[in-house]
């Protein structure tokens, strides 16, 4: 549900009075610092995933199949940990969930939400 006028008029003045009082929370709340986290994330588990092949190629070499085992596990966590590291990390302009941004964005209208405006102007048009 949008926010009425009074209401973004209101979150607006307490997002520049947290601005002015600590600048450096209000932009860590920003999302940025989430952004680049998860994605530094998403990038060691990658590096994690190439150390996991080579072990698992070096136990391989060796003959030693436990070192392959590891390997295997390695990569397999890796894997898991860059695809929800990617799936959770917010795309640009995005907001984290509970955070606030600094000018209310206008939210994308649903399917259904257009059908039933042109439903019911339709209605409108017929009744005048």
């Amino acid at each position: 549900m949008p926010l009425s006028e009074h209401e973004q008029r209101m979150l607006e003045q307490m997002e520049r009075a947290l601005y002015a009082e600590d600048p450096k929370f209000a932009s860590a709340l920003e999302g940025n610092g989430l952004r680049t986290y998860t994605r530094r994330r998403v990038y060691q588990a990658v590096a994690g995933f190439l150390v996991g092949i080579a072990l698992l190629m070096a136990g391989m070499v060796a003959q030693l199949i436990w070192i392959s085992v590891v390997g295997f596990l390695v990569m397999l966590g890796c894997a898991v940990l860059a695809v929800t590291g990617w799936r959770k990390a917010p795309k640009p302009g995005e907001t984290p969930k509970g955070h606030t941004r600094r000018r209310p964005v206008r939210r994308k209208r649903t399917v259904m939400e257009r059908i039933e405006d042109r439903w019911q102007r339709r209605r409108d048009e017929q009744g005048h």
